[in-house]
């Protein structure tokens, strides 16, 4: 039986601020080929039908005189039969996306990752273990932000397993031990960062998709890392504010926004007027004094940061009447 020898161990997963660090595991996957199958499934079929043969002769033999070799025969063939019986018990069929962990008397042999028929020592243990992708989607979890605010939250993990003896000897349950890890991080998140940046450059959850599902999977794979499990992606699928305070958080949103486009048309018209009498100096139209330059920037203003059509009014008189 081939092995593909790996170290025996390896350094603890560097932990991330506010994570446990995790031990290091004790054992690590090492790779065996085992023997070819189908030959040995060959050899096991004829040792059976050998053997029910040699029994079948036996006991013709003795039906006719008991001799010394009918008995020999009638002995052999069970034993021929039973040996062929725990040959075929070695045989062991790997599927793709599958992996066996073998096991002798309780002690880690090697693991199996090459689909096909392979044949291992008949007396070991071969666990089968899932090497597909799998998706892990939390339940929707009421936290509170950085700030403070009570929000909803859920996400949804990629994962694969990618050492099968850390899957199998470091946790008891991979698949729960992952789903656990995988809702602490989530509310590890939650709490780290407020729901909307109140500064520019701000990291928040609503804002920094890109860079909080960067910082998500980090943490989760150092989590998972020491239960050998390999973290693809992970995505937050629900982020809002929790029911009580919705409506309250969504007229702050709202104020927000009306401010900013507000502070957007000051600017503008602010802009817009200082063109309009940087353009009646140019071309010498008319020559207004400080009063009637303040009177005509008033006006302008109310004109255009109003959110309501202004009603003009039409002076028929000179200028100053």
């Amino acid at each position: 039986m081939a092995a593909q020898q790996t170290p025996d161990s390896t350094p603890p997963v560097p932990a991330l601020p506010g994570i446990v660090e995790m031990p290091a595991p004790k054992v690590t996957e090492r790779l065996i080929t085992g023997t070819a199958g189908l030959p040995m499934l060959g050899l096991g079929l004829f040792s059976l039908l050998a053997g029910a043969g040699v029994t079948i002769t036996g006991i013709a033999r003795q039906a006719d005189e008991v001799t010394p070799l009918g008995t020999t025969l009638v002995v052999l063939g069970p034993l021929l039969a039973l040996t062929a019986l725990i040959l075929l018990r070695g045989l062991t069929a790997v599927a793709p996306g599958q992996a066996r962990v073998v096991q002798l008397l309780g002690r880690y042999r090697g693991t199996i990752r090459a689909d096909g028929l392979t044949w291992v020592n008949p007396f070991t243990s071969r666990r089968r273990i899932s090497t597909r992708i799998r998706n892990h989607e939390t339940e929707t979890a009421k936290v509170n932000d950085a700030d403070g605010n009570p929000i909803q939250m859920a996400a949804v993990v990629v994962w694969q397993v990618e050492d099968t003896a850390k899957a199998l000897f470091e946790v008891d349950d991979f698949v729960e031990f992952v789903a656990i890890q995988t809702e602490t991080a989530v509310r590890h998140i939650a709490n780290s960062y407020p729901y909307d940046a109140h500064q520019p450059g701000q990291l928040s959850l609503r804002d920094s998709a890109d860079e909080i599902t960067r910082t998500l999977s980090a943490e989760i794979a150092a989590r998972v890392a020491s239960a050998g499990v390999k973290v693809v992606e992970s995505r937050i699928t629900r982020l809002a504010y929790a029911p009580e305070v919705a409506q309250v958080m969504l007229q702050r949103q709202q104020a927000g926004a009306v401010v900013a486009a507000r502070r957007l048309i000051v600017e503008g018209a602010v802009g817009m007027v200082e063109l309009a009498l940087d353009r009646l100096s140019e071309r010498q139209l008319v020559e207004l004094d400080e009063e009637r330059k303040a009177a005509m920037v008033s006006n302008l203003l109310v004109v255009l940061c109003g959110d309501r059509g202004t009603q003009p009014v039409v002076n028929t008189g000179s200028l100053y009447q």
